[in-house]
This record gives C-alpha cells, sequence and structure tokens, in this order.
C-alpha cells in the first residue's frame, strides 16, 4: 500500500506562501501631532500646577524683612496701623 502525497504536511503552508500585501509608499511629509485647545490648557494647568508644587511654601526673606522691621520701633505708627487695619477689613469684606 502507498500513501500518495496530497499536499505539504504544514497546514499553514498555504496562508505563509498566499500573497502578500503590498507595502506602502513612504509618507511624502514629516508625522505632526495637532493639539486641541482643551489638551492646551489642561498642559499649562498641569506647567502650573507642578510650578507651585515645587516653590517653597514659605518666604524666608520676606519674614526676615518683617521681622526686621517690628524689631524697629519707628516704624510701627498711626500710618501703619490704620493702612493694615483697612487690609483686614477688606480681607473680610467689611470696608
Amino acid at each position: 500500500m502507498t500513501i500518495d502525497s496530497i499536499g505539504p504536511v504544514d497546514p499553514l503552508s498555504k496562508i505563509n506562501r498566499s500573497s502578500r500585501s503590498p507595502k506602502t509608499a513612504p509618507a511624502s511629509r514629516g508625522d505632526a501631532v495637532q493639539l486641541s485647545s482643551e489638551a492646551r490648557n489642561m498642559s499649562e494647568i498641569y506647567r502650573i500646577t507642578e510650578e507651585v508644587r515645587l516653590s517653597p511654601d514659605v518666604r524666608q526673606d520676606r519674614i526676615d524683612e518683617i521681622k526686621a522691621k517690628l524689631l524697629d520701633p519707628n516704624y510701627i505708627n498711626d500710618t501703619i496701623l490704620n493702612a493694615t487695619a483697612e487690609n483686614i477689613m477688606k480681607a473680610f469684606g467689611l470696608s
């Protein structure tokens, strides 16, 4: 008894030999990305948030300056007291 070969042993060989899709021609221009205005806004918000997050919580130079002014007895006068009171009232919406 003889067994005649009816095809290759590998059943996927027909798929492998089938015509391949033609290669596409390279694009004539470079790649480009367009961002929506919403994406640009979110990027700006993220950038500013990171900048704030990385900045120091306390401005030590300003604290030292104010401490020096408060130690000077000539600094605190009626003008300074009135301006401070006015700013406090504005902060609480009382003026």
